[in-house]
């Protein structure tokens, strides 16, 4: 079937919602009904497998799938031997070290000799041995905040997004090990034929995050603030520049990266920009 590519995704879960959301704006279309094993898209040779998160990489490695998109803290703990092809930007959290708050932490010798639970215990130990410090790591699964309340551990190490769970269960954030973000995986093996429907797929990909990152801006202004104004407004090359029907006025077309919009929103307005429209962008290729 090298005619045909492998993805496999998370089965539920924000990383699915994610997950699927890309390949559908990235135009391929298929039945992404939950209950699902598997589906084949009805517009371009790709077939789906949904997967537990944890099976992705070995399924990636083994050859059963050729691609996936996973946490990059699940690919870190399983170690697979696959090829790390693209960080997509979503899904973002950090995998944290966290203690009772009512203790003291100054760094990360607190733990030395101390007991901590995690569902990450490769992570963890790699961390620890980067600081020097000697600590007993249980790995548990599910519910791993609760472990110091219970007697079982000192503190925990486990995923991160706003906080809230640790501040439920009494706990304190106070290292951080990891920062994590869904990415794309391949099998180290992939035939010519899907290498190179990987790489159409990443080029969508990259796409459609490309148009996530920036705003397409029109304004008018008078002719004697455009020079001003373009230098706020650099766009991919460089805005375009058109007369209006108003003698002395022109309109810029531009783009701006979505970090920076207020910034330049202010910038532009200041230099004598009018009538400024901002509109989303579908797709960016540069």
């Amino acid at each position: 079937m090298d005619n045909v590519i492998r993805l496999a995704l998370q089965k539920s879960g924000r990383l699915s919602d994610d997950s699927r959301k890309l390949i559908k704006e990235c135009g391929i279309k298929f039945n992404n009904g939950m209950g699902k094993l598997k589906s084949s898209a009805t517009n371009f040779p790709i077939e789906f497998l949904f997967l537990r998160d944890d099976d992705i990489p070995g399924y990636v490695a083994d050859g059963v799938a050729d691609i996936g998109i996973v946490g990059e803290n699940v690919l870190l703990e399983a170690k697979p031997d696959v090829e790390l092809s693209k960080r997509l930007g979503f899904s973002k959290c950090r995998l944290s070290l966290a203690i009772p708050k009512e203790k003291e932490y100054s760094d990360a010798s607190y733990f030395e000799g101390k007991r901590v639970a995690t569902s990450y215990p490769e992570i963890l130990k790699d961390y620890f041995k980067s600081k020097g410090v000697n600590a007993s790591i249980h790995e548990i699964s599910g519910s791993v905040e609760i472990a110091p309340g219970i007697g079982l551990a000192d503190g925990v190490c486990d995923i991160v997004s706003s906080g809230s769970t640790l501040f439920t269960n009494g706990l304190k954030e106070v290292e951080e090990v990891i920062k994590s973000e869904a990415v794309m995986i391949a099998n180290k093996g992939l035939s010519a034929e899907k290498r190179k429907l990987l790489e159409q797929i990443l080029f969508r990909i990259d796409t459609v995050l490309s148009a996530r990152n920036y705003k397409y801006i029109l304004l008018n202004a008078p002719n004697e603030s455009i020079e001003e104004i373009k230098a706020y407004l650099p766009g991919v090359n460089s805005p375009t520049v058109m007369p209006l029907a108003k003698e002395g006025w022109s309109s810029l077309h531009s783009v701006i990266q979505e970090d920076r919009f207020w910034e330049v929103i202010e910038k532009i307005k200041a230099a004598g920009a009018e009538g400024v429209l901002v509109l989303p962008i579908e797709k960016m290729i540069q």
